[in-house]
């Protein structure tokens, strides 16, 4: 929406609360749960501006709280626009007009979409992230370099190693002032990052794990009878790593949503809970520009810090055949574990038709593929799709 490729807010919204209620669905807006008894097994609530309260009593509870954007002690903080949520973004939308130069503080997948948005809208964008790299904690340093390369294509200015440490308002504008210097623009957008908001589930006693989300297992229960947890607030297995995570993303909230609600509807019925989220693999993609991005699994460096040994190879390509109009090149980064061959990451960077690619890599580390498997599948070949050699296959030449 803000980038103006989509009409209106409510084109965002899958389902209104109205159509929940002509379900049948006692839908609650403006409502906020201010406490959980677990005991009594009953949700204490109270309606915004200053309506009632109430009690609900429950058979059953899921816990979708979600996450919230981090909001650290930067002085100036609230003179910049989040915009983790929808309700935010709108905030950020009507403030726009006219901007001419954003500054975007944070070099996540929020701060990277938010900067092709500005861009798109014909703003002039300066990007300031802390780290050395853009998506960092998700991409090995060799492809980090190659998204940096497709933002300064598309005229985004990077100041990368630079920790932003004051924001301040000026002539109607505001500057952001880091380790290495101030940056002057009509409005800083904020993407610094997320956390699993649990406060109600730590004040209930509902235990939280390792990551500081809620714990769960893999049919979404907590350790308290009768309570769920699923999406942003909730852990996830990583098959790869053999470890709970927190992961958030919006394919992961909706499977987890989906067993929760399957399973909860199993149990009251006194069946035994048959549905389960085996793991996921963290797979993500984005667009910048025409370049489309995507990785799934592990990293090199999250491969270490889980004991895996592991061999990767990068190769570049065509996402067509070579000879047809519109071919443009690909890079793919295989990563497989050394000895056994399995497939556990990979990484891809490209034009139209590149970052879909990831789904075939994402299939082979969740079903534990080795190399070799992912050479020998049968994929589809036209030369306005693909080489003869999908370049996911290259790749898995190449490592091997």
């Amino acid at each position: 929406m803000l980038g103006e490729h989509v009409d209106g807010w409510d084109r965002l919204v899958a389902r209104s609360p109205e159509e929940h209620t002509r379900r049948g669905i006692d839908v609650r807006i403006r409502t906020k749960v201010t406490a959980i008894d677990l005991e009594a097994r009953e949700v204490h609530w109270r309606e915004r501006d200053g309506g009632r309260d109430g009690v609900e009593a429950y058979d059953f509870l899921a816990l979708t709280t979600g996450a919230h954007d981090l909001r650290p002690d930067l002085p100036g903080l609230d003179l910049g626009f989040p915009v983790f949520t929808p309700r935010q973004a709108m905030r950020l939308g009507d403030a726009l007009p006219p901007v001419q130069r954003a500054l975007i503080v944070g070099g996540g997948y929020i701060g990277m979409e938010m900067a092709e948005a500005m861009r798109d809208r014909g703003a002039a964008v300066t990007l300031i992230n802390r780290s050395e790299r853009l998506l960092h904690r998700t991409f090995d340093p060799d492809m980090s370099e190659r998204v940096a390369a497709a933002a300064r294509e598309i005229g985004i200015e990077l100041e990368l190693g630079a920790a932003a440490t004051s924001i301040a308002g000026q002539d109607g504008g505001c500057t952001v002032t880091t380790e290495r210097g101030s940056f002057a623009g009509d409005i800083a957008i904020l993407g610094l990052g997320s956390a699993p908001s649990v406060d109600l589930a730590r004040e209930a006693g509902v235990p939280l794990g390792e990551t500081g989300a809620i714990a769960v297992d893999h049919a979404q229960r907590t350790s308290i009878p009768g309570v769920y947890a699923a999406g942003d607030c909730a852990e996830a297995w990583d098959l790869i790593a053999e470890r709970w995570r927190n992961l958030h993303l919006g394919t992961i909230a909706n499977k987890a949503g989906r067993v929760a609600g399957l399973n909860i509807g199993a149990e009251s019925l006194a069946q035994q809970p048959m549905q389960t989220l085996p793991g996921v693999a963290g797979t993500t993609i984005l667009r910048l520009g025409s370049h489309e991005i995507s990785r799934t699994g592990l990293t090199m460096a999250e491969a270490g810090e889980a004991g895996i040994d592991v061999r990767a190879e990068t190769i570049e390509g065509r996402q067509i055949a070579g000879y047809m109009p519109g071919s443009s090149p690909i890079h793919v980064k295989l990563i497989a574990e050394t000895g056994s061959g399995r497939v556990v990451g990979g990484q891809i960077i490209g034009q139209q038709g590149a970052g879909k690619r990831i789904d075939v890599v994402a299939t082979a580390v969740s079903l534990g593929l080795t190399v070799q498997q992912l050479v020998d599948l049968d994929l589809a070949y036209a030369p306005p799709f693909s080489g003869a050699w999908d370049p996911v296959q290259t790749a898995g030449r190449v490592l091997l």
